[in-house]
């Protein structure tokens, strides 16, 4: 048994992709007999101010000395101020990507970012990451030692399968916060080309975190004249999404990077076809059986996608039986919980 610490922005229960990795994996490691405390950091993040900076020094002071540190990378830059404490210590980072590449921040910002991570990723005395994808960034942009690294990628659950709705209308579902980086304005310039085909769009993230830009996207809805064919549904979890699960046809999003793209494997488990960019690692798990890939920001190309998608049901049905085939192959939460243990020893 081991015992291990946790670090990450406070409140541990948000709903994203990251936390909900962290979740699954802290789920996974008790239930295999470790101790594991989650340390829940106030102040801002991933940039920190001074709150966020007096958390982490306070927080590592009161680590036990025979606890094995995970800092989650969104927590990591406010650990600065402790870097030679972390390198003694043997820290262990758990990176779904680097922040510096969080789109909808300021160049300025991006460099502060860069700045910190290219001092601490070396540092640490493991990486994990949550995709070769980003194992590779670190490694080719932020001279980490290939040695270092272990790839842990997300696990998953068995669901059922999506049936549809089965009412003529191709009903597409998009799962991802309202912000600049999920690409959900490139989604809906796509789908509003395709105004001479029945489909509905419902996009389930939630408008908290940037209400700026997620006002942006309800005018942008109205101002293509699409307004009654999208549903903004805000966050979701438990029984509500599943249902939208179970009645979505096809699943899309437009992101302009993922660490690993979690939703889309989600979407693969339950024989969804696909249709996604290409940001980060967000299309690796989509093969041509199963789904289409697209490049970042190119309207045109997802819109040409969607509609093959959309309109050809024949097309559909043989996508969405390849996907329900590669997502029963996908790896479950405890071996990647198992494999997790291994990686922090």
């Amino acid at each position: 048994m081991r015992k291990i610490a946790l670090f990450v922005p406070a409140p541990f229960d948000q709903i994203s992709g990251g936390y909900i990795y962290d979740r699954r994996i802290v789920d996974g490691l008790r239930a295999i007999g470790h101790e594991v405390a989650v340390i829940e950091l106030e102040g801002r993040f991933p940039l920190p101010d001074d709150q966020a900076i007096a958390a982490c020094a306070a927080a590592w002071d009161r680590l036990p000395h025979d606890t094995t540190a995970v800092i989650d990378g969104l927590a990591l830059p406010g650990f600065a101020g402790c870097i030679e404490a972390l390198a003694e210590r043997q820290a262990v980072g758990l990176l779904h990507h680097p922040t510096c590449l969080e789109t909808g921040i300021t160049a300025e910002v991006a460099g502060a970012l860069r700045g910190i991570e290219l001092a601490m990723f070396p540092r640490l005395h493991r990486a994990i990451v949550t995709s070769p994808y980003t194992g590779e960034c670190l490694v080719k942009d932020f001279g980490v030692d290939r040695e270092k690294l272990r790839v842990i990628v997300p696990g998953t659950e068995a669901a059922p399968r999506s049936t549809g709705k089965g009412d003529g209308v191709c009903r597409v579902l998009s799962i991802g916060t309202l912000i600049p980086r999920k690409g959900h304005d490139v989604l809906l310039r796509a789908l509003a080309r395709l105004f001479d085909l029945d489909w509905h769009l419902t996009i389930a993230g939630s408008a908290d975190r940037d209400p700026v830009h997620a006002q942006g996207l309800f005018a942008l809805a109205a101002e293509l004249d699409i307004g009654q064919r999208v549903t903004f549904l805000g966050e979701l979890s438990g029984t509500p999404l599943a249902a939208l699960w179970n009645e979505a046809d096809v699943f899309a999003l437009a992101t302009h990077f993922e660490g690993y793209g979690m939703v889309i494997a989600e979407a693969l488990k339950r024989g969804l076809p696909v249709a996604v960019t290409n940001g980060g690692a967000a299309g690796a798990l989509v093969s041509a059986e199963c789904g289409v890939v697209c490049p970042v920001d190119d309207v045109a190309q997802l819109s040409k996608a969607l509609r093959r998608l959309i309109f050809d049901v024949a097309l559909r049905r043989g996508m969405a039986e390849a996907a329900w085939h590669a997502g029963q192959a996908l790896p479950d939460w405890p071996a990647q919980a198992a494999d997790f243990a291994v990686a922090c020893r």
